[in-house]
């Protein structure tokens, strides 16, 4: 149910002005029965003065005396007249100034973390422009050395449901979490392989300096014996 504007104020008047009984004030005005006894006491309310519905078209004399008559009866909220404000078209999302900056971080994450995500879809998500997911997909944005993939969640700058929602239309159902988790394991199973691969090629030319040492020193060790021998022949 509605309530009047004001409900104290608008109970207050009609413990005043009118026979109603407290079930039908604290009805109307969405108070406790106990609350309304307060006011009629001076208990409650006291510094606050009383507000005609009358007045601001939200009851009629006929309503009020049709109540009056009937103690069971509630009072009704008269339709309101008032035009309602024109809902707000939702649009980008609103970010600090302070968390603008974080915008290309978030993209780069974006890109690189679910690539089949449209350009729409991101702007929809942390409310950045198509120039600007273009220059960061081609690495060609001015400060492009200094961007870093981070995880627009975490930098406060769309919420995850949201995020899951855009990717689950671009990947067959999978959550962000799923994707991200597909994508870090990838990722750290390409940099073992890596590891492995220069392990490995560390390890083989180890094997060949220690194959040459060998050779190195009898070949030293020889060139001196013949020194020796030499000088010994000259003596």
């Amino acid at each position: 149910m509605n309530t009047p504007l004001m409900p104290k104020a608008t109970a207050v008047w009609l413990v005043d002005n009118t026979a109603l009984s407290f079930e039908q004030i604290a009805n109307f005005c969405d108070l406790h029965v106990l609350e309304v006894k307060g006011i009629a006491d001076g208990d409650v309310a006291s510094g606050i003065n009383g507000l005609s519905p009358l007045q601001n078209n939200q009851l009629t004399r006929e309503e009020i005396d049709r109540c009056e008559a009937d103690p069971d009866a509630r009072l009704q909220l008269r339709p309101s007249t008032v035009p309602m404000p024109a809902k707000r078209v939702k649009g980008p999302r609103y970010t600090p100034i302070a968390r603008r900056q974080e915008k290309p971080d978030a993209i780069a994450f974006l890109v690189k973390t679910f690539p089949d995500l449209k350009d729409a879809q991101i702007i929809k998500l942390i409310g950045t422009t198509k120039n600007t997911i273009g220059t960061i997909r081609e690495r060609t944005h001015w400060n492009m050395a200094n961007i870093q993939a981070r995880d627009p969640v975490l930098l406060g700058l769309c919420k995850q449901q949201d995020l899951d929602r855009e990717v689950a239309k671009v990947s067959d159902g999978k959550t962000a979490t799923e994707l991200k988790a597909e994508v870090e394991a990838a990722e750290q199973a390409a940099k073992s392989a890596s590891n492995f691969e220069a392990d490995a090629l560390a390890f083989a030319n180890k094997g060949k300096s220690n194959e040459a040492a060998p050779y190195a020193i009898p070949d030293a060790l020889f060139k001196l014996a013949s020194q020796n021998r030499d000088g010994g022949d000259g003596a």
